[in-house]
């Protein structure tokens, strides 16, 4: 293993560039031989190809500097998607939630800040005060 160490002194190693090239490889990879599209299998090698000349390349600021720019534009998709993930993670935890209280418990928007209510079946009419703007409105339950 000395040699291996040896042998990457001075070099870049891998980034989050050089992970996110693996990663296309792979979807690219797997998806021409998904659909037997052997064009798309050998396109695939060509971020491979690049990845490991960024692994071994010895220009340290020029590899650095790429990253930079895969970072600045990485950095919003990212923030989408974890956004994107978080809001339908939340949803379907609120709509399990919701599904076993339907027999015993009323949903309700507050109509001023749309806040979601609870509040139990069966009551009649009742003045439901929202905990957060303080807004009252009558609604049958």
């Amino acid at each position: 293993m000395d040699w291996f160490r040896r042998m990457m002194m001075g070099r870049y190693g891998a980034d989050q560039l050089s992970i996110a090239l693996m990663v296309l490889y792979m979807l690219l990879s797997f998806t021409g031989q998904l659909i037997r599209l052997p064009v798309l299998t050998l396109v695939a090698w060509i971020p491979l190809v690049f990845c490991f000349y960024r692994i071994l390349s010895r220009d340290i600021s020029r590899r650095y500097q790429e990253n930079s720019r895969f970072l600045k534009w990485w950095g919003p998709v990212r923030e989408w998607f974890r956004r994107t993930f978080y809001q339908l993670r939340t949803w379907i935890r609120n709509t399990s939630y919701k599904m076993k209280d339907k027999k015993t418990h009323r949903y309700y928007k507050c109509p001023h800040c749309s806040n979601t209510l609870r509040v139990p079946k069966g009551k009649g009419r009742i003045s439901i005060t929202c905990p957060v703007c303080r807004t009252e409105f009558v609604k049958k339950t």
